[in-house]
Formats: structure tokens, sequence, C-alpha cells
């Protein structure tokens, strides 16, 4: 498989997506450079990699810091000698009628959904240039896809992201950056968790979640897909949903 040897940086990798796309990697052969808030998270998946015979580095990320993201970068290449593909997950939700008025809330999903992953291109894009090869692969959403009630200002930052991306790509047509963009629908991660602040409809929305969502392994294995083509093969778009969803 192409994956195996490859260096891969994940933002957002101490839970959901993040976390087991870095098992999953690892399992395939990659080198993988964990970022994320939570640390002792970052720590025992170190552990838990390592002890599977994989190699991973965990390094204290918030997407929201430029530096922070520049020194996961940083730290892929002083460690392992290059970085092959990025990983740009870290993401939060806000869940509520524009007539809300959340100002507070949508400042925060662009913060991390948005500036993040401006961050992370701004981090990665020298060391591929340098390299002559380099793959972004950034988790959207299929919010962004079928627009709905109470999901406007999240569904805008993720195809924001997806228009960056897009326009990177048509930067970037001399087969040295591949990009990918990941649209995940229900999956079973701690998204939800500060997407209400209402107790009751924040756990109606994580039963939801639970008896509809897709397990993270399954993305993880969405993300492999992606990373494993020939290096003159981009999968520019890949959407993952449960069957259920409608």
């Amino acid at each position: 498989m192409a994956i195996q040897g490859k260096v891969v940086a994940i933002t957002g990798a101490s839970s959901g997506i993040g976390a087991a796309t870095a098992r999953h990697l690892a399992s395939l052969g990659a080198t993988v450079v964990l970022g994320a808030r939570r640390t002792d998270r970052l720590d025992q998946l170190v552990d838990e990699i390592t002890a599977a015979g994989g190699t991973a580095t965990a390094v204290r990320v918030d997407v929201t810091d430029a530096d922070d993201v520049t020194s996961l970068v940083d730290t892929a290449v002083r460690r392992y000698g290059r970085l092959d593909v990025l990983v740009g997950n870290a993401g939060m939700t806000r869940i509520g009628p524009l007539a809300d008025l959340d100002v507070a809330g949508w400042s925060a999903m662009i913060e991390v959904n948005v500036k993040g992953i401006l961050h992370g291109i701004a981090a990665a894009l020298p060391t591929f240039r340098r390299q002559g090869s380099g793959h972004l692969v950034t988790v959207v959403s299929t919010s962004g896809l079928k627009i709905v009630p109470t999901q406007a200002v999240y569904a805008g930052t993720k195809n924001a992201v997806r228009t960056l991306l897009e326009a990177l790509r048509q930067e970037s047509t001399d087969g040295t950056l591949r990009t990918t963009s990941i649209s995940p629908g229900y999956v079973r991660t701690e998204l939800i968790d500060n997407a209400l602040d209402d107790p009751a409809a924040r756990e109606q929305a994580r039963q939801h979640m639970a008896d509809l969502g897709i397990d993270p392994a399954a993305v993880a294995r969405a993300i492999a897909f992606a990373i494993d083509q020939p290096d003159d093969v981009e999968i520019g778009d890949l959407t993952i949903r449960p069957t259920r969803q409608g």
C-alpha cells in the first residue's frame, strides 16, 4: 500500500474521526503525528499505537493558533524527515437558528473550522513545495451538501473550506499537491457534546447520533483510500454517510 512509510499529521486527533484515522493509518504502516488540545488523550493514543507496533508522536495543538499548527508540521519534519499528508480534522459545531444570534458560537466555528484549516495550509504548504509533494486531506461535512435549518453557520464554514480547497487545487496543477475533501454524515463522535446549551435537546441529539451514526473507523477507511492512491491520482471529494441518513 502507498500508505506504508508515509508521515501523516492529524489535527483533532484525541477522539472521534481523528483518533480512528490515527489508529487505522498506523496499522497500515504510516507514521502518525497527532495534534489536539487534550494531551492526556493524545498520550494514551500514542501508547496504544506504539504497543501495537506503530509509530506515533503527540503534539499539543490548538488549531486557532497558527504557531501551534506550524509546530505540528515542524515536529513531523524534525523527527521523521518529511510530512506527506496533513489531515485537517479538528472542528466544532453550534446548532441553532440564526435568530438566536449566537455571535460567540458563530465566531468560534469560524476560528476552528475555517481559520484552523487555513493555518494548516499555511503550515504545510511550504514543506510540501520544498519536498515536491504533499497531500491535504480535510474533513468537511454533509451539512454543506444538504442545507438544513439550525446549521446555517456550521454548513457555511464547511462550504467555505470546500471552496478554499478547490481553489487551491486549481492553483496547484503542477502535480506536487493533492487535495481531498471528506464529507462525513452522521458519525458517532463527540462533536455534538458542545453543540447545544439546552441539556434535554443535547441529550436528544446525542441519542439520535448514537442510533443513526456510523463508526468513525468508516471515515478513517475513506481517508486511507484517498491517501493510498498513486501520486498522479487525486480523490477530490468523497462523501460517506449512513445508509439510513436522509
